[in-house]
């Protein structure tokens, strides 16, 4: 669209006119994402960095801090072996994660420190036999 608006004639119905010429040429019938919703942070303020998140959600991939990605997947484990049908596959989850803590002490990465130590599997444990009860066993 080079064409000027011409003078005298008001912006708003300049403006209208080019977009139903434009829609009587079709131009608008085969665009990417026609028919779709709008995104949902359509509302959100401006963020440089907005096409680097959206690949990286896309990708399922994380922008966190090894030792930050790892103490959200402890809290994680955490949960779900409290959260375990029986007490064999709560172990296995402790035992699992404690794997990963214990690599990241010894080898740290870069980043800020883990701030943590593997996770007590009998301690664990008992603390599932609580939650679960004389039932769960």
């Amino acid at each position: 669209m080079t064409e000027r608006k011409p003078p005298g004639v008001p912006f708003e119905s300049w403006v209208d006119r080019q977009i139903r010429d434009a829609q009587g040429r079709g131009e608008f019938d085969r665009l990417t994402g026609a028919g779709k919703p709008l995104p949902r942070d359509i509302d959100a303020t401006y963020d440089e960095l907005w096409w680097v998140k959206r690949k990286l959600a896309r990708e399922g991939l994380g922008f966190l801090p090894p030792a930050l990605t790892l103490r959200k997947e402890a809290e994680d484990a955490l949960a779900a072996a409290y959260a375990a049908p029986s007490e064999r596959i709560a172990r296995k989850i402790i035992t699992e994660i404690n794997v990963k803590i214990r690599d990241m002490m010894f080898k740290p990465p870069p980043g800020p420190p883990l701030g943590m130590k593997p996770y007590d599997v009998d301690e664990v444990v008992r603390e599932w036999h609580r939650r679960h009860g004389p039932a769960g066993a």
